[in-house]
C-alpha cells in the first residue's frame, strides 16, 4: 500500500498536505516560486524573461500538481461529511 502524501480537502476540490513529505513538497513549491518572483524583479527588463517566468511558474505548476495526484487521493469535488460521518460520504456521485 503505498502511502498518501495529500488528503482531499473536506469541502470543495483539491488537496492538503497530510505526511512531511507533502509539507516538504509545498514548501519547495513556494520557495521557488518565490525564487522566480523575486528575479523577475531584477530581470523585468527584458521581455525574453518574462516569457521565461511565466513558462516557469507553468511548468513548476503542472509538475507540483501531478506529484499530487500521483501521491494523493483521488481527487473529487466534497462536500463534508456523510450522514455515517465517513470522509467520503459528502462526494458527488460519479
Amino acid at each position: 500500500m503505498k502511502k498518501i502524501w495529500f488528503r482531499n480537502k473536506e469541502y470543495g476540490y483539491g488537496w492538503y498536505p497530510a505526511t512531511w513529505q507533502g509539507w516538504a513538497l509545498t514548501a519547495g513549491y513556494i520557495v521557488m516560486v518565490t525564487a522566480l518572483a523575486i528575479s523577475l524583479v531584477f530581470m523585468i527588463q527584458s521581455a525574453y524573461f518574462l516569457i521565461v517566468y511565466f513558462v516557469s511558474l507553468f511548468v513548476l505548476t503542472g509538475l507540483f500538481i501531478y506529484i499530487c495526484y500521483r501521491t494523493g487521493e483521488k481527487p473529487g469535488w466534497h462536500w463534508g461529511k456523510g450522514k455515517e460521518g465517513d470522509r467520503d460520504g459528502g462526494s458527488l456521485p460519479r
